[in-house]
């Protein structure tokens, strides 16, 4: 059995190469090499879920973490997945969507009018200021805005467009499922609606009219 004295300084060791881990590049991965995509709603308990320590306690140190509204697939996303995948040493991509989104609350054409009567330009619009070339063709906003159909569809084609993306390295494993917020569970996602039955999953639940722009399809 060790003495005191030899756990305490394995322990400031662990410690100092965790405080310093992205100095090590894919030599300091966090703790389980992996890399969750979550939906940025409150009500996603993303430990809690899977089971992990990301947000508590804080720094828990297992997964990088990137939240969006959706828990969908955006440049931004790609970009920090591909950050995470070929420099710092992450090999597991999971993602998380959930019931009762608020993705699935309106058709992205209405929110894309509703900016418009606010005089928003829509057609002149800069993403991000800070990189000017990153643009929208015309047309394409509504798209951009990533409403959804159906969650448990768009979980699958997230999952598959993080898969065969190029920036991913083929041998990262992608996985996705569905939280769901009414009976606080995790389960993967089905287009079997016998299994779905319980929890609100699509925009027609919602009282949505019409298909959302093609972005799914």
């Amino acid at each position: 059995m060790s003495s005191l004295k030899e756990q305490l300084t394995t322990r400031v060791k662990d410690y100092d190469h965790w405080a310093s881990r992205r100095r090590y590049g894919d030599k300091g991965p966090n703790n389980r090499r992996l890399w969750v995509l979550a939906c940025m709603d409150e009500r996603l308990p993303v430990d809690e879920a899977l089971g992990i320590h990301v947000d508590t306690p804080a720094g828990g140190g297992d997964a990088h973490c990137f939240r969006n509204a959706g828990g969908i697939v955006t440049d931004d996303a790609v970009r920090s997945a591909m950050l995470t995948c070929n420099f710092f040493g992450t090999k597991e991509i999971v993602i998380v969507q959930h019931t009762q989104c608020g993705m699935l609350s309106a058709n992205a054409a209405d929110l894309e009018a509703a900016l418009r009567q606010r005089g928003v330009d829509i057609d002149g619009l800069a993403l991000d200021p800070t990189l000017p070339e990153q643009t929208l063709a015309k047309g394409a906003f509504a798209k951009w805005i990533g409403m959804m159909d159906d969650v448990d569809q768009t979980c699958m084609r997230t999952v598959d467009a993080f898969r065969h993306h190029p920036l991913i390295p083929r041998d990262v494993e992608v996985s996705g499922w569905i939280w769901e917020v009414e009976t606080r569970r995790l389960r993967a996602p089905t287009l079997d609606g016998s299994r779905t039955g319980r929890a609100d999953v699509t925009c027609a639940q919602f009282g949505v009219k019409g298909k959302q722009p093609p972005r799914w399809s």
